[in-house]
């Protein structure tokens, strides 16, 4: 299907300041939309709070409004500029809720301007608990056992019928504001009225915790031709319980079974379809059971999300761009893949890579903040790396943290006991993969770290892999390091710093990268190509590896 030619001006809605739970990533999706839709001759206006974006710079947009993002602004703008459609998806839960709010005011339709990306039910839908839970029992969907209270005493009351552990999830937020666990009774008083205060419609969701469960996210993009794609399959390192923004990330999931991502892939795409019939991106989050491979939906959001961004980057995909053009009326087929010119949009990236994102917290800045992870997002950025293997990417991210660690591992800082931190990383806490690779270094054993954790052995063994490696360095001088271990290294990741550190005998990094240049261990590069390697590369970026 071409393009609308009826629709000659786009409002774009911004997402406002940069607050914890919503970043920049909405900045760089809302920047992608401005240019791909000028990109076809639509006049792009823009309205954000925020002065420092990149999107709303002159040059982003044909006009730029910096004002409150409320209706009246809204009403402003469509006063003083013809508005065929907006685009509410490209700013977060921010501009869904203004989006929804001037529906309701029926602002859009008298000004003759229609919504494009996404449609009020679906927001709606999303959004409100009850009516997610509803969708998902009538498409066959499972959902974690829940009710919706609007009052204290309704939440009381369904929380004694569904038992503890609970989570509070409130409507209308983002960032999981408002929402957290409960373990007893002591605690659900506090718990209730803080999540009926954060909600904007005074709703709560009321859901049995499935702690320990692990979570997934696919990013998905539907045309007008109810065609559909799974750009990016991301797993959570951390299990559930950690808000996904605070969780180590890893794509593509790495330890789903066919069988089960099948399964989750036919999910995502029934839930996206019975949403609404529109055209955009898509985020579906879901917790499978370890034991039983059991899958519940968790939520669906009908907006470029966090993950979009991350998802973007890790496979080179634009997923901001291709939702701007399904906007405005393109089917997928009918766009071609900027990387590799040939083939068309339709095609589903494939990774010869592993992306690792790692958040990065401050709570120095801080003080008196509570540093256990749980559902509200706490960090205030991420790094993201990529590389051939996990283990890889990880070193590559924690050096990447800008705090003190050089790879996996703080070195020289004292250290507890065995004991004392397999009891430490039994709470996630922002510090609680260094502790893991500490307690593999002090001899716990993988299973041991599993039960306290519940995170996936998988990626412990990967873990003890890199502290393997790291015992075996400390047994040589520089001199005497045999040339197969310091590939072997390199390979995993370790930087010549980290590596300078490990050896005993006193050595600095250059040493070490002289060392390794002699003997002809240098990087290699690849590509990020959309399709590993299966088509010619026009224009893609690329990472460094020793692998080759």
């Amino acid at each position: 299907m071409p393009k609308d030619n009826s629709i000659k001006s786009v409002l774009i809605i911004g997402s406002g300041p940069i607050i914890i739970g919503q970043a920049c990533e909405f900045d760089y999706s809302g920047s992608q939309a401005a240019r791909s839709l000028r990109e076809e001759g639509i006049k792009v206006i823009l309205i954000n709070s925020n002065p420092a974006t990149i999107m709303t710079d002159p040059m982003m947009a044909d006009r730029v409004y910096l004002l409150p993002l409320t209706v009246e602004s809204i009403e402003q703008i469509l006063e003083e500029n013809q508005i065929d459609a907006v685009l509410p998806t490209m700013g977060g839960q921010t501009a869904l809720n203004l989006c929804k709010e001037a529906e309701e005011l029926g602002i859009w339709e008298k000004y003759n301007c229609r919504l494009i990306g996404v449609d009020v039910a679906a927001i709606d839908t999303a959004e409100d608990r009850e009516k997610f839970r509803q969708l998902m029992v009538k498409i066959g969907v499972a959902v974690a056992p829940s009710r919706v209270a609007n009052s204290f005493l309704e939440g009381k009351e369904f929380a004694q019928e569904i038992g503890f552990p609970l989570v509070i999830r409130p409507s209308f937020t983002l960032g999981g504001t408002g929402g957290g666990f409960v373990h007893t009774k002591d605690d659900l008083d506090a718990a209730l009225e803080r999540g009926l205060k954060a909600s904007p419609i005074h709703e709560v969701l009321v859901e049995k915790a499935v702690l320990g469960w692990k979570e997934y996210e696919l990013e998905l993009l539907r045309d007008q031709n109810d065609n559909v794609v799974i750009i990016c399959t991301v797993e959570n390192l951390d299990p559930m319980g950690v808000h996904t923004g605070d969780s180590i990330t890893v794509a593509p999931a790495m330890t789903l079974s066919d069988t089960s991502f099948q399964d989750m892939r036919n999910k995502a795409i029934l839930m996206m379809r019975s949403l609404g019939n529109f055209a955009g991106g898509c985020n579906v989050q879901f917790a499978q059971n370890p034991e039983t491979e059991e899958l519940i939906a968790v939520e669906i959001n009908p907006r470029v999300s966090r993950s979009s961004a991350l998802a973007s980057k890790a496979t080179g995909y634009p997923i901001a761009k291709i939702a701007a053009k399904l906007a405005i009326g393109y089917s997928l087929d009918e766009l071609k893949n900027q990387i590799t010119k040939t083939t068309s949009a339709y095609f589903e990236p494939a990774l010869d890579y592993v992306i690792v994102k790692v958040p990065r917290w401050n709570f120095d800045k801080f003080k008196g903040a509570n540093d256990t992870l749980g559902l509200q997002m706490k960090s205030v950025g991420e790094v993201m790396a990529i590389g051939r293997s996990f283990t890889e990417a990880l070193q590559k991210a924690c050096q990447s943290l800008e705090n003190e660690a050089i790879g996996l591992g703080y070195y020289g800082k004292s250290l507890m006991k065995s004991e004392e931190l397999v009891e430490y990383i039994k709470t996630p806490k922002w510090d609680r993969i260094f502790r893991i690779k500490d307690a593999l270094m002090q001899g716990s054993t993988v299973k041991s770290i599993a039960q306290a954790t519940r995170i996936d052995r998988w990626f412990i063994y990967q873990i003890q892999q890199i502290c393997t490696i790291e015992k075996e360095m400390a047994q040589y001088s520089l001199d005497t390091l045999p040339t197969g271990l310091l590939k072997e290294a390199k390979k995993n990741g370790f930087g010549d710093a980290q590596i300078a550190r490990i050896l005993h005998g006193d050595c600095t990094d250059e040493q070490v990268y002289q060392k390794r240049k002699s003997l002809g261990i240098t990087r290699v590069y690849k590509m990020v190509d959309t399709c590993a390697a299966e088509f010619e590369a026009k224009t893609p970026y690329f990472y460094s590896t020793f692998e080759g």
